[in-house]
Order: C-alpha cells, then sequence, then structure tokens
C-alpha cells in the first residue's frame, strides 16, 4: 500500500485523511503533519471562562450538499450534537434592521435611501438588458453594473472597503459569480414597497456543534485518525524523491499539501525563483475575531449581522455566537464576535481595536459598555483570499510547479480558492477517489 504525506491538519486535510481511511486506506499508511498544537486550521474554535467562539469568523454547517453535510455531521458525533438554527441576519443601517440581502430588505431603509437603492437597481436592470453588456472586469464597477449607484454608496461600496482593505477596482469581478444570486427585479420592487422577500434561501437552515465551537466537527475526524496525526510538527522540507516525496526526509509515494502557498517556498529548496514570486506575492487578508462575553441574559433573535458604516466601528461582521449555540456561553450569559479585517502582510493592530470595536457596537445600538464582563481575540494570518488582476496568472504558475513535482495542493489556501468549509469536504472528498484509484491499481 502506498504510504500518503498529507501536509496541514485543517478541514481539508482532516477530511482527505478520513475519505481515505473509509475506503480502504490504512491509518498507519498516513501522515497528516500539523505544526499546531491541536488540529482543525482555520475551524479552530476557543473557550475562555465558560464563552466559546471560532478564531477564524463566525462558521456554520450548511451545505447544498446534503451527502458532504450529513458526513460532518457524522464526524462530529452524527446529528444529536448539533443544534438547529434558523438564519436570522440582519444590516445595521443607523437605528435600522435591514433584512439581508441588502437588495431584499431596501423597503427596511429611511425613505430617500429607499428610493436611491431603487430607483438605482432599475436603471442599472434595464441598462443591462438594453445594451447586453458583460460584467465589468473589476469589482468596484461590477457593483454598480450589478445593483446600481443607491446600493453601491448605501452598503456594497462601505461594506467591502472594511473587508478588503483596498480600493474596490484593485479586485477583480469573477469570484463573485455563483456567490452573488441575482435577486430578481421583482423581488427588489415588492421589498422596495414593504412585501418581504427571501434571498439566499439555501441558509435559511443551519447547524452549530452543540459543545466546543465549530472545532467540534475537526475534532471528531482528528480523533478517529489517532496518531495519523502528528501534532507539533511542522514540515520543514520538502523535495522531489525518485517517483514520490521526502517531507522532513521521510519518504512518501503520495503527497498532498493544504499549507498556504505564500509560505510554501521556504520548504521547498528546488523551488524556481519565478515560482517563489509567483506564490509570494498572492494577495490575502488577514483577520482577527473578537469575543465579546456580556452579562446580558438574552440577545435579540440573530445569526450575525453587517456593520456597513466606519461610525459603526471597524467590524464588518459580527456573530452573536451565543445564539449559534445554547453551550457557547454560561447560563445568563451571552456573547457576540466582531470580524475585523487586515490587509496581508500588515501588522495585527494592537489592543487598542478591542476599544474601537467596543466603542462602535455601542454607537450602532448593539449593547451597552456597562454590560462587557471581557473580550479575548484571536487572530489568523490568512482569511480571505484577495483576487486582483494577477491572481490567476500567479495561482497557474504555484499550482503547475507543485503538481509537476508530485505534490497535490488541495485546501482554500493550499489552492489559494475562496472555498467554505463545506466545500473544502467536497473537494477533499473528490480528491480522495482520484487517489484511491492510483493506489488500489498501484
Amino acid at each position: 500500500m502506498a504510504k500518503i504525506a498529507i501536509l496541514g491538519a485543517g478541514v481539508s486535510g482532516l477530511s482527505l485523511a478520513r475519505y481515505l481511511v473509509q475506503g480502504g486506506v490504512s491509518p498507519s499508511d498516513l501522515v497528516l503533519f500539523e505544526a499546531g498544537s491541536v488540529a482543525g486550521g482555520l475551524c479552530r474554535s476557543k473557550t475562555v471562562d465558560g464563552f466559546t467562539y471560532d478564531v477564524a469568523g463566525g462558521h456554520i454547517l450548511f451545505s447544498k450538499d446534503q451527502a458532504a453535510m450529513d458526513w460532518m455531521k457524522d464526524e462530529a458525533g452524527g446529528p444529536a450534537a448539533f443544534d438547529q438554527r434558523d438564519r436570522n441576519t440582519k444590516i445595521r443601517f443607523g437605528d435600522r434592521w435591514v433584512h439581508y440581502p441588502f437588495e431584499n430588505g431596501i423597503g427596511d431603509l429611511p425613505k430617500q435611501a429607499n428610493f436611491d437603492c431603487l430607483a438605482g437597481y432599475v436603471k442599472a436592470w434595464h441598462q443591462r438588458i438594453t445594451d447586453g453588456s458583460d460584467a465589468p472586469q473589476t469589482f468596484g464597477k461590477w457593483v454598480t453594473w450589478r445593483f446600481g449607484d443607491g446600493i453601491a454608496k448605501h452598503f456594497m461600496d462601505p461594506y467591502n472597503a472594511k473587508i478588503w482593505k483596498r480600493d474596490l477596482d484593485f479586485l477583480t469581478s469573477d469570484w463573485v459569480a455563483g456567490r452573488v444570486p441575482d435577486a430578481p427585479i421583482e423581488d427588489v420592487l415588492r421589498a422596495a414597497v414593504g412585501i418581504r422577500t427571501e434571498g439566499y434561501t439555501h441558509q435559511a437552515i443551519f447547524y452549530y456543534p452543540k459543545q466546543g465551537g465549530f472545532q467540534g466537527i475537526t475534532d471528531g475526524m482528528a480523533a478517529s485518525l489517532g496518531s495519523s496525526v502528528r501534532l507539533n510538527t511542522p514540515v520543514q522540507e520538502v523535495r522531489k524523491h525518485g517517483n514520490g516525496v521526502r517531507v522532513n526526509g521521510e519518504e512518501f509515494d503520495l503527497c498532498v499539501s493544504t499549507l498556504t502557498l505564500t509560505h510554501t517556498p521556504k520548504l521547498f529548496p528546488e523551488m524556481p525563483a519565478q515560482v517563489a514570486e509567483a506564490m509570494r506575492t498572492l494577495e490575502y487578508n488577514g483577520l482577527v475575531s473578537i469575543l465579546v462575553a456580556l452579562d446580558r441574559p438574552e440577545h435579540p433573535d440573530l445569526s450575525w449581522i453587517y456593520l456597513p458604516h466606519d461610525s459603526q466601528g471597524p467590524a464588518n461582521r459580527v456573530t452573536y455566537m451565543s445564539n449559534y449555540a445554547t453551550l457557547n456561553a454560561p447560563p445568563g450569559k451571552t456573547s457576540l464576535m466582531a470580524e475585523v479585517t487586515v490587509r496581508g502582510g500588515q501588522p495585527m493592530p494592537g489592543k487598542e481595536l478591542e476599544e474601537e470595536v467596543l466603542a462602535g457596537f455601542v454607537a450602532a445600538g448593539l449593547m451597552g459598555r456597562e454590560e462587557v464582563l471581557f473580550t479575548d481575540r484571536s487572530t489568523v494570518d490568512h482569511a480571505y483570499v484577495v483576487f486582483d488582476a494577477l491572481y490567476h496568472q500567479r495561482r497557474k504558475v504555484a499550482l503547475g510547479w507543485l503538481e509537476s513535482i508530485g505534490v497535490i495542493p488541495l485546501g482554500r489556501f493550499g489552492r489559494f480558492e475562496y472555498d467554505n468549509s463545506d466545500q473544502c469536504v467536497i473537494k477533499s472528498r473528490a480528491l480522495s477517489q482520484q487517489l484511491l484509484a492510483v493506489v488500489q491499481t498501484g
């Protein structure tokens, strides 16, 4: 049987390993190299004084692929290990709650903003119909082409500026394909006059582990793999060796890397300079997740909300963590979690960030300052893939070279793809089938 190395024990590496084992590969033939003291990668969670939150932004379990979602539940102990929640997502606009997605909620806006958004949406829709124009290649121009200048001004532009920390025309528009459903013009007209319409209905119900945060899913995978997962074992060197690969001097027949491409060049002594440059210059954003523990017995019945305006502080998204699972906060207490992005390669903000977040929450009417028990932060260097004009060219060079030496790239930052956790599982499932065919015929 072939010996297989998997570099990184995040959700992609763990899922691949579990699918391989379920397909007949012996755990003794698998090695997962994990630099951290715990598996899970971007799906890790943290508990402080009885308050649990996710370290890389708020995660939920849902998928259009029912088999993948059921599989993830089974890995964490089955359906009984999860709380089921109805999604209730809003945008905070001044002192108003606006239905999400924004174009389905413009009737909740003040009258002038409602008019601006409706008029702009209709104009943009009519313009696309009459001139048959293709989508603009830059994201900033795409927003106006797609939604009109009203929605761009009141929500999309300020919100995306908070996330991406770049001029919106630095980004390309191709990444939004399939991520931003096209609301029918009839739905937007209904919304504008107060007739409720729904978007993103595939997320109407989601699931979350009852205990341990989202990491409960990856904990289940890791526990099933046992000693195949080598914690506190960073990858130090990878070299091609015959028909296989050497990892830290150990020989393997097959190698899959989920390691972040921008950090990969230092691990491959034989990598050509132009490949290393392509990897290092891929654009990304990091993230600070800030838990806000509250001395408050209950929240509004909200899942997560968006804060598009600077007056609401630096956070762009807020997760009502204690609404995700009953045990995410002690009895009689609640919690929020702020997400603040950081441009890739820039230093993480200092402790003043927490005070800015809290002041923004108070200004947005989410809480009183006197309710705060404490805050806790977690940071990840890589959270969001940034799609710029050179993204496809750099990525093609990076992935092509890895594959040429027999290293198979996988995962959100192993392939630099904007994948949610369920998509990581789906792609790991597909790769496992390919590898099993090789192993079984080899």
